[in-house]
Parts: C-alpha cells; structure tokens; sequence
C-alpha cells in the first residue's frame, strides 16, 4: 500500500470515529513524529561528529596523569 493511500484510508477511520478516539489517534501519531523526529536530529549530530575533525585534538592530547597519580 502506497503512503498516499494509507493516509488517505486512515482519515476515512477517523471520520467514523468519535471525536474522543480521534483526539487519541492525534496523540499518538504526535507522539510517533516527535519520536522520529528525536531519531533524525540524533542521526545528523552523530554524522556531524563523525565526519568533522573538530574534536581531533583531544585523542592527540598526551596523558598527564596516570593511575600511579591516584
């Protein structure tokens, strides 16, 4: 099934539903976005991360203390 009529079927059960159990479906497709969303933003910082050499420096960086330290 195509997304078009898949959205397209999904309004046609939320017509026949009371305004109470639309509202629910409202809230959980809210809910589904906001995840996905979540998801993408997460996806582009760790391709941000892993393609830019900004924090390079900090796997260069000699160690200054070892456990003999503690």
């Amino acid at each position: 099934m195509t997304r078009e009529a898949i959205i397209k079927k999904t309004i046609q059960v939320i017509h026949k539903l009371p305004e109470e159990k639309a509202a629910e479906i409202f809230d959980f497709a809210d809910f589904v976005l906001n995840k996905f969303e979540e998801q993408q933003l997460k996806k582009g910082i760790d391709m941000l991360h892993n393609e830019t050499k900004s924090f390079d420096f900090l796997y260069l960086e000699e160690d200054l203390y070892s456990e003999a330290d503690l």
